[in-house]
């Protein structure tokens, strides 16, 4: 974890939320100069910092609201430090907890050098990676209709369709006529409806995003598609959750980063265990487990090496242990500017 430690005249908390914004100001000796609570308008707020412009620096807690804040900062050419949500666990302690003392806590923290760091990404490519979390939710919605469908069938104790669904052709070929209730019949109908409005909108978002990626860094991606089992999607989710892979020092950072290995619990010299396995990102988490099972289609030399680590540590750790190789080819091959080599990739 990495954290914030530029010496400034003015330190500025803000505890920021949809309809109001708490903040606190303090100046190098840890005084406070200003404490309120406003509206979230940009104009009161540069009119209340205006004061401590020389040598100001604001800092808030990484919500969902950020993105305006970020970009005003950037505008007026303030620093701007975004914090990481999980670590910053010291304005939660204490018997009352109000916006005015987390703002108050928050500004404290970046005064002392305790204000842990999040990503502030770049503005020029944040709608698109909203954008692409947003096709994967419709995704996971399109699935799960797909399996309503597929569980309609079970509960009337029918034979479900022995085609997959996923396709529009086994769809429309679909005979709910088995059903006895017309209820019954019109909510599979509207699920169908539904699958099918998803299916347009998930095509157009994808040749949008693929054209967008092609602007902002085609080197990238499509030296990420060299990867066996990377195809454009999850090159995409990729490309977009990590932006740029010089963020990470080495690839351990990047590891933990992906959710693919977990901390260390250690105290007075004995291990308590572990933890921390859902910090970092869980989209690359996803996009690495996904990239281990399709790699073992288009590269059947994997198989037997995944084959050799699951007689040693079973089949769910020899994945993960696969997920963290592709995890380490992207972070080198993305780092250097190289496309893939298999014969790296199976090197034991």
């Amino acid at each position: 974890m990495r954290f914030y430690t530029t010496a400034h005249q003015f330190y500025c908390g803000i505890d920021l939320h949809t309809r109001t914004l708490s903040l606190c100001v303090l100046d190098d000796r840890g005084v406070i100069v200003c404490q309120r609570t406003l509206p979230p308008s940009p104009d009161e707020l540069l009119a209340t910092l205006a004061p401590f412009r020389d040598g100001l620096v604001v800092g808030c807690e990484c919500l969902f609201a950020w993105y305006w804040l970020a970009d005003l900062c950037q505008r007026e050419g303030i620093p701007f430090v975004l914090g990481h949500a999980l670590y910053l666990k010291a304005i939660h302690g204490g018997k009352t907890k109000t916006d005015t003392i987390d703002a108050e806590k928050l500004a404290r923290l970046l005064k002392g050098g305790t204000f842990a760091l999040a990503y502030v990404y770049p503005r020029t490519m944040r709608a698109t990676r909203d954008l692409l979390r947003r096709r994967t939710y419709f995704v996971r919605k399109r699935a799960e209709l797909l399996a309503h469908l597929q569980m309609t069938f079970l509960q009337y104790n029918l034979d479900p369709p022995a085609q997959k669904l996923c396709y529009a052709a086994n769809r429309a070929a679909l005979d709910l006529s088995v059903f006895a209730d017309e209820s019954t019949r019109s909510m599979l109908q509207a699920d169908l409806a539904i699958v099918t409005a998803h299916d347009q909108q998930i095509k157009r978002l994808e040749a949008e995003l693929v054209r967008t990626a092609k602007v902002h860094d085609p080197q990238a991606f499509h030296r990420l598609r060299t990867v066996p089992g990377i195809g454009p999607v999850l090159a995409l989710i990729l490309l977009y959750e990590v932006q740029d892979i010089s963020r990470f020092a080495d690839e351990g950072r990047f590891l933990s980063y992906a959710r693919l290995v977990g901390g260390v619990r250690e105290s007075a010299g004995k291990r308590k265990g572990t933890g921390g396995r859902k910090m970092g990102n869980a989209h690359l988490k996803w996009a690495f487990g996904e990239a281990a099972c399709l790699v073992l289609r288009e590269l059947p030399k994997a198989k037997t090496w995944l084959a050799k680590r699951e007689r040693k540590v079973g089949k769910k750790r020899a994945l993960g242990a696969l997920a963290c190789r592709l995890a380490r080819t992207v972070f080198h091959l993305w780092r250097k500017g190289e496309a893939f080599d298999v014969k790296r990739f199976l090197a034991s």
